[in-house]
């Protein structure tokens, strides 16, 4: 589909692209600003759940390269290895989905996922704050599975899929929120790549306005994984961020903030 932006439109991309980098750096739910961006400029929202992965892409590739080698994230790397196939081969299932969804099933959809890690978040809010556990075994069948299950579905719309895996990593596999923070970014890494491919492959990409939104997202990325998630209060402010962006994602999927 041929849509034609100008140049508000490519500045407007790109400063949500920034505030989306830091986003989903420090904490996640970044699409929560990037996809309504690309619907408000006049993208369509199946053109614009495809054209949102050229950001996602270089983002996250940002976000790695800026990480900072410590023996800490050495070891988080290996961590993270052992549900990478899961997590590629549940992205393809969820990519050959969201090509066919429904547009307003999709929204209420994440609205509903979203209200119910608000309430977890909000209802018992010191489960976030843990010290990783080392006696809890990470590697498991589960884990694998749980990790296909969040493939498929950044296959399938990519926003919400940050704090998803905050949630699991934390609350579920026992790690504390800032190695959580940094397992996420390697993930996301291998999560969002496989999905920009197939909607590359696909056609479902509009260049302009994602490369406008990419520039805007990578210059976010580096900072916030270079700067942000190093500063001593990160932890706080990725909790206040988790916790705004999940109240507009909410609001934004049941249109209650029209776009």
């Amino acid at each position: 589909m041929d849509v034609e932006i100008g140049l508000f439109e490519i500045i407007v991309l790109a400063l949500c692209g920034f505030g989306s980098g830091i986003i989903n750096t420090i904490a996640g739910n970044g699409s929560a600003l990037t996809l309504p961006a690309l619907i408000f400029v006049g993208i369509p929202p199946s053109l614009a759940n495809g054209t949102n992965r050229v950001g996602i892409f270089l983002q996250t590739l940002t976000s790695i390269i800026s990480l900072r080698r410590t023996k800490r994230t050495r070891y988080l790397y290996k961590e993270a290895s052992w549900v990478f196939i899961p997590s590629i081969l549940g992205s393809i299932v969820g990519s050959y989905i969201a090509l066919d969804i429904d547009d307003l099933l999709l929204k209420r959809i994440i609205g509903v996922l979203m209200i119910l890690l608000l309430l977890s978040f909000l209802l018992n809010p010191k489960r976030w704050n843990i010290a990783t556990d080392p006696g809890r075994p990470k590697k498991s069948l589960s884990g694998w599975l749980m990790f296909f299950v969040v493939g498929i579905y950044t296959g399938f719309i990519q926003m919400g899929v940050g704090i998803v895996m905050l949630a699991l990593l934390v609350l579920v596999s026992r790690y504390s929120l800032k190695d959580a923070n940094i397992l996420k970014l390697i993930l996301a890494f291998v999560l969002g790549a496989t999905p920009f491919i197939f909607f590359a492959l696909k056609a479902n990409i509009h260049w302009g306005a994602g490369l406008s939104l990419a520039s805007g997202q990578t210059l976010g990325a580096f900072i916030g994984a270079r700067y942000v998630l190093y500063h001593p209060k990160a932890f706080v402010w990725s909790k206040r961020v988790l916790l705004a962006v999940l109240v507009f994602s909410i609001l934004a999927m049941f249109d209650i903030i029209k776009l």
